[in-house]
Order: structure tokens, then sequence, then C-alpha cells
């Protein structure tokens, strides 16, 4: 098959789809892979590195839209990029298609096959490729909202960390997944007053015998959430329902109750976010405030650290993209349960429940789809 590989357009996103070693293993398979013309050279890969594996070099992205049988991103395509895309052709990236409607239908009509990676599941019913990425955000969450609370950020101009004498921020952290596990190694490390908010008792455990007493697990249905918000310093919206809108936890009315100049870091905001007031902002014009609150709500955080980002992501992608080359998307998928979890629009119809009912569409299971 023919793998592209375009460069990534959205704002301040420097990550790309494949690292000169997949592509290598992708061409060691029999494959053809077309890379945009410095596509990763922000992430630090450069043409040359690329055509030494032999990938082909292509200057312009409409040649790499007109000739891929798989288009490899990271983000999702933006709307000169859904214009481009063919029908029957593979997309394969995340979507985040509950926070994009416009995005969705754009590809309904393009008759594409959409895979997102951040509906992929595993056995155990994590989603093992996009929790490279959730890993990433997680930890960058903390170092974003200690910026965010110096001065000049609008914030508190507090020093998460405290000093000799002076006690640390107090950071509350919505949703124990992966998120936000990786929020408390951070923030724990800067020796920050730690709280995570989660529904299950379960991992609210696991966290506790991973942290120890650096934590303070709060049951979502047992704590009074108004009171514990006031005390925040830095509140990290880290809660996902897979594939689906994420629940509005924070409210505009409560967010009158948080301290003047406290930060909220919104790493749900790919899939619309938890906090009422929450809008996606970009790594150019990241915060805004509201209520004299700070919001961070960058929506490609891992963006700002690619050459991390693409080595991490590529690790769990690839392994599953040289499946659906060398197999086809049918018999991939139909032998994959949990690799079919992540097809989301399949030539013209939504395959991805939450994404259907979001959006009012008609809903055809992915085993059906695939059939046809």
């Amino acid at each position: 098959m023919k793998i592209g590989v375009p460069k990534e357009i959205k704002s301040q996103e420097h990550r790309i789809g494949l690292t000169p070693e997949s592509v290598k293993a992708l061409i060691g398979e029999g494959h053809q892979v077309l890379v945009e013309n410095n596509g990763g050279f922000e992430a630090g890969f450069e043409n040359d590195q690329y055509q030494r594996v032999g990938a082909t070099i292509v200057n312009k992205a409409e040649d790499i839209f007109n000739d891929a049988d798989i288009i490899v991103k990271v983000k999702e395509p933006q709307k000169v990029e859904i214009e481009m895309i063919r029908e029957n052709q593979i997309i394969y990236t995340y979507l985040h298609l509950a926070a994009a409607k416009e995005l969705t239908e754009g590809l309904i009509k393009s008759k594409s096959v959409c895979i997102a990676y951040e509906t992929v599941t595993d056995n155990n019913g994590r989603l093992p490729l996009l929790a490279p990425m959730s890993a990433v955000a997680g930890r960058m969450s903390i170092q974003a909202g200690a910026h965010c609370l110096e001065k000049n950020q609008k914030g508190r101009g507090l020093l998460l960390g405290g000093a000799p004498g002076v006690a640390g921020g107090t950071v509350v952290i919505l949703g124990g997944g992966v998120v936000g596990e990786n929020a408390a190694v951070i923030a724990t490390g800067m020796q920050a007053k730690v709280h995570i908010v989660d529904k299950s008792e379960a991992r609210l455990k696991q966290l506790v015998q991973m942290f120890g007493n650096k934590i303070i697990a709060e049951p979502i249905d047992k704590i009074d959430l108004k009171k514990l918000i006031a005390e925040a310093d830095l509140l990290i919206g880290g809660v996902l329902i897979p594939g689906a809108e994420a629940p509005k936890l924070i409210t505009r009315d409560m967010l009158k109750l948080m301290k003047r100049g406290s930060v909220i870091v919104d790493v749900a905001i790919d899939q619309g976010g938890c906090v009422e007031t929450s809008r996606p902002t970009t790594h150019n014009d990241p915060i805004y405030i509201v209520d004299n609150v700070v919001h961070y709500c960058v929506a490609n955080m891992p963006g700002a650290v690619p050459r991390t980002s693409t080595l991490a992501l590529n690790k769990a992608t690839l392994p599953l993209l040289i499946k659906l080359a060398n197999k086809g998307y049918q018999k991939a998928l139909g032998e994959d349960k949990n690799f079919l979890a992540g097809l989301n629009v399949y030539k013209g119809h939504v395959t991805y429940k939450a994404v259907a009912n979001v959006f009012g569409q008609k809903f055809i299971s992915p085993e059906e789809a695939i059939k046809n």
C-alpha cells in the first residue's frame, strides 16, 4: 500500500505521523511511504533521514492525499485537508469527533474510512493509542499551570512548589486516569498539595498505592466539590468518556467560588472540556480569563514537545498500522475487535455510537459496516 504522511497544519502542531524508524519498518513490509517535505523538521526528523530509509519526499500535501491509500496523521484533518480526502481512503489519526460537528460532517461526506486513535481499545478496556499523549498532556498540565500561576500570566503570583517556610499550592485533579496519574507525578514532585477526584474507588486505591500520602484521594460522590475547588490554586481537568463529549463537572456558577488568579488547565478540551467556561485555545494564544480565573485550554498540548510526543505515539500506533497496511482494513479490523473500536466513520456512516448520539446521526455498528 501507499502510505502518506502530510505535514501537520493545525496551529503550533509540530508532531508528525511517522518517525523515520516507523517508515523503515513499513517499507520493510513492502509498502511505499510518502512524506511531505520538512514534515518532521520541527520534531527533529530531517528529510534525508526519511530518504535514507526509503521514503519519497513529496512537496505538496495535495499530492500525498491524491496518491496514498492510507493517510497517517497526528491531529484531526483541518478544513483544507478534509476537502482533499478521497472516497475509500483510510484516515488513521486522532479525531475527537464528539466535540467537532463540522469535522464529523466533512468526514461523512468524504466517504472515507476513519480510524480514531483515541477509541481503539485493548483487552482490559484501556485506550492504548490515547495513553501516550494523555501521559504527556498530564505531565505538561502541571508545567503549564505552574507557569500560569505567575503574576505576569495573570495568575495568583504563587510558586506551586512553595519555598522554605512557605507551603506549596493546592492542586485539584479531576479524573484519576492516565492524565490524572501523570499530572500527579509532576505535582507531587513539585511538593504541591494534591487532591485527585474520581468516581472509581478502586482506581483511587490504586493511586494511593502509587503515591502514598503524597495525594489525597477523593471519591466524587462523597465530597463537596464546590468546597474543594474553592481551595484550589490549580485545577486540572482530566475527565474522559471514551469517544464521547466530556461531562461539564465545573459550572460557570462554581467558577465564582475559586480564588482570584487561580488556574484551570482543561486537558479534556479535545472532547469539549469538563469546565463549562472552557473553549479551545492554541499555543500561540493559550490563556484567557473568566471571573478572575485563568483558563489554559490548548487542544494539542503535546504538540509543544513534538519529538518526545512523536516517538511515544509511534510506539503505540505503528503495530496496528502495519497490520492495517498488510491485511487491508476489512481483515485487520474484522479480526480484532479492539482495533475495530477505533472505526468512527465508514463510507458515509457514523460507526461510533457516542458520536452518532451527540450529533443525532444514524448509527451503524462497525461490525455491520465493514461487511459492505
